[in-house]
């Protein structure tokens, strides 16, 4: 389908909306709205709140209604199907259809087996025009993990490293900060920002004892943290603890004293032995999906990003690559030797962009 000039700049404003609800809906999808009279004049405009609140469509139809404007005859230009369910709030695409919003226009079609596409079949239902498409890439990059869980019950895991020329994220006594600039690690702060949980490994927390939280960013919220712990060492004074929000640890070994003490320090404890007395990773992610994370964040050592690695568990490689050389040290992964060059893993590049004095890469792997 071809789309009018109006449509297209309607709509681009629908998704800068849509990026500003980035650090508040989760688990819900970001989402913005606009209102147009049929003459083009703006209405109203909204995005969706923070969960149990209200979606974009109502925030638009709120706002039209505080200036005055009656929306009888009106377009509505949404970045995601309008709902059709009875969650925490109602139906956004009976509330379109009471209002005499006469046209319609959707980014994609929600992926959530309680709407897919019931939304669209009852605006038509009732008589509304539905066209669907007009900026459909960039409104599903906005919502890539919450597609993900709703079409394969896990989160989108997003790995960010910082590394020297030669591929080293630390010196081999451990030493790392800083290797890239201030700009790069405010940067990676705005990733943790819109991720649902940031994961990590003991092994970065008895070597680093970060604090493992957003920092320089204005958000709401933390996300929470996830810790891979085998054998449950993490510290009781470790700085993780210093920041309010949910600690989920998941560990392969069975110890009550160990568990009574983190329990009562505030983790979740999720017991999910795999082989060698390991955290089974494939059903840690799936435990994500079941916690309703869209976008995991993970900051992690080489054995912890090698093993999720190996085990095809990475969607998305956030790499800041600082102009520098360090010669021997501590790898981005622990990666498994190869006997030929056609077993290596296959990425491909999505972007690349100056952050201070280093480059970002984005890469995800080559299907």
């Amino acid at each position: 389908m071809i789309w009018s000039d109006i449509d297209t700049t309607r709509m681009r404003q629908a998704l800068t909306l849509a990026n500003q609800a980035m650090f508040i809906t989760t688990p819900n999808p970001r989402v913005g709205c606009v209102i147009t009279s049929a003459s083009g004049e703006l209405l109203g405009e909204g995005h969706t709140q923070a969960a149990g609140l209200a979606h974009a469509e109502i925030m638009a139809l709120h706002e039209a209604q505080a200036r005055g404007h009656t929306v009888q005859g009106s377009t509505a230009y949404v970045t995601l199907e309008p709902c059709a369910h009875h969650g925490r709030t109602g139906p956004c695409c009976d509330a379109l259809i009471a209002a005499g919003i006469a046209k319609v226009v959707v980014s994609v079609q929600d992926p959530n087996p309680q709407v897919a596409g019931q939304g669209l079949a009852r605006l038509r239902a009732a008589g509304v025009t539905v066209d669907v498409g007009c900026g459909a890439e960039q409104a599903s990059e906005l919502n890539i993990g919450f597609f993900k869980r709703m079409q394969h019950g896990m989160p989108w895991l997003r790995m960010k490293s910082a590394q020297s020329l030669d591929g080293q994220t630390g010196l081999p006594n451990g030493q790392s900060q800083w290797i890239t600039s201030e700009e790069a690690r405010a940067d990676g702060h705005h990733w943790r920002a819109r991720a649902c949980a940031l994961l990590s490994g003991i092994g970065t927390v008895l070597q680093d004892n970060p604090l493992l939280n957003v920092r320089g960013v204005n958000t709401p919220r933390q996300p929470d943290v996830l810790l891979v712990d085998s054998r449950l060492q993490t510290p009781l004074d470790a700085r993780l603890w210093e920041t309010q929000r949910k600690v989920v640890i998941y560990h392969a070994e069975r110890n009550a004293a160990k568990e009574e003490v983190l329990s009562q320090r505030g983790a979740e404890l999720v017991y999910l032995p795999g082989m060698g007395q390991k955290v089974d990773l494939n059903a840690m992610v799936r435990d994500m999906g079941h916690r309703a994370y869209n976008e995991v964040h993970t900051e992690a050592g080489h054995k912890l990003n090698g093993s999720l690695l190996n085990a095809g568990l990475v969607d998305e490689l956030l790499i800041y690559i600082a102009p520098a050389l360090l010669g021997p040290g501590q790898p981005m992964a622990s990666l498994p030797s190869l006997q030929q060059l056609n077993e290596k893993q296959a990425w491909q590049f999505i972007s690349h962009e100056r952050i201070g004095a280093d480059l970002r890469l984005m890469l995800r792997p080559h299907r």
